[in-house]
């Protein structure tokens, strides 16, 4: 979401980059000053980096973003780091790839590649790679004079560990290396602009627990919050941003009709640990744990705004004898806090040790919105059930 307001150069010059490059809604509002008569409740939380928070694989993005307490996949560990250790499987990895924004830019695309080892039945470990080309830009002074153009692009490198302290219950921490490069070594009128970078981690607890009844059902329930990290600039410490760091919470509940169909239903919230926009849409500058245990209280509005920075994510799993999959899923966020609203679908397919997923995407709040059409790709391998030699989690 592209926001303009009033902030230093060096801060301006950076910010709006980030934000036209890879925000999920664009709005346009005159440079340097809010539009007059303005919408001044439209308070979006901007942060850093945000291409962290865009979901990399197929499966959770048709299930409207909802994966905190989901099965566990070649993708867990970003969704959750406690729940990797519940993979069945001994080893094996993923690689996703979604053209972003194609409805309005043909050269932006993000892609994922995961990797999972079990060390034991109570041990595992993964590994990510995540990285967002934001294709070609061309710089441009404001007499319109060119001054160069750039490849901007991201990435994220992740390392997890993940393990069970009961049969029922697992912990698991992600550390994360966040590089940033969007301008180059590029300078203009004074302004010194260089790649940022940044440390971040992931904590996560999941708790799962089978129900008695007439069916085979299962309750899941699960936490985490993720991007725990310094703050990020582009030019110097004067001019730092917050990562986009995020609470998650959840809930799946699955249910075996008989031996060959299966429903999932998952339900997430999200908020970002982040400080709340002042009125005048200023981002205070508080230290970063200041800012996350603060994000609770400082909306302007108070507690009826600080509801609506709370993002809805739903959806529903359906499984044909573990080989043929349906899903759809809702996202809802707040008018309030960037309004973005839409359906989505996918179908997923597994034989043997390989697997694919497919997602797409329907805004319900208007056919220009430029996520709509967004379509995910990803590809599994799983290799073998999990051998090790039985043991308990007091061992």
């Amino acid at each position: 979401m592209i926001i303009f307001k009033p902030l230093k150069k060096t801060q301006m010059k950076f910010r709006t980059l980030v934000l036209v490059a890879t925000c999920i809604s664009i709005n346009f509002a005159v440079a340097q000053n809010p539009i007059t008569g303005a919408d001044s409740t439209f308070r979006p939380i901007t942060t850093a980096v945000p291409f962290l928070t865009i979901s990399p694989d197929a499966r959770h993005a048709a299930l409207g973003d909802a994966g905190v307490a989901t099965s566990a996949d070649a993708n867990a560990a970003y969704w959750n780091p406690a729940k990797l250790v519940y993979i069945d499987k001994a080893y094996g990895g993923s690689v996703s790839y979604t053209p972003w924004l194609g409805k309005i830019i043909n050269d932006m695309w993000i892609s994922q590649l995961s990797g999972f080892y079990k060390i034991t039945r109570e041990q595992a470990v993964g590994i990510g790679f995540k990285y967002f080309d934001l294709g070609e830009i061309f710089f441009r002074d404001p007499n319109n004079n060119p001054l160069g153009d750039f490849n901007p692009r991201e990435l994220a490198l992740d390392v997890t560990y993940s393990r069970m302290l009961t049969e029922q219950l697992s912990v698991g921490l992600t550390g994360r290396y966040i590089h940033s490069n969007l301008t180059g070594s590029f300078s203009n009128n004074g302004v010194d602009a260089q790649p940022g970078n940044s440390v971040a981690a992931d904590i996560g607890v999941y708790y799962t627990t089978p129900l008695k009844g007439a069916k085979t059902n299962t309750l899941t329930l699960a936490a985490s919050i993720s991007n725990i990290g310094a703050k990020l600039t582009y030019s110097d410490n004067d001019n730092k941003d917050f990562l986009p760091t995020n609470l998650r919470v959840g809930g799946a509940f699955t249910t075996e009709l008989d031996p060959y169909n299966s429903f999932t239903f998952a339900l997430d919230f999200n908020k970002l640990l982040v400080p709340s926009p002042n009125e005048d849409r200023s981002i205070p500058d508080d230290s970063m744990l200041g800012g996350m245990f603060g994000s609770f209280s400082d909306a302007p509005d108070g507690f009826s705004e600080e509801i609506k920075e709370i993002i809805i994510n739903t959806g529903v799993e359906y499984w044909y004898k573990q080989v043929f999959a349906g899903r759809i899923g809702y996202f809802s966020e707040s008018k309030q806090k960037g309004n973005r609203k839409y359906m989505t679908f996918g179908v997923g397919f597994r034989k043997d040790r390989f697997g694919l997923d497919i997602a797409y995407l329907v805004p319900t709040n208007g056919r220009e919105n430029p996520l709509a059409e967004t379509i995910r790709f990803t590809m599994l391998f799983q290799i073998e059930s999990l051998k090790a030699k039985e043991e308990t989690v007091t061992d």
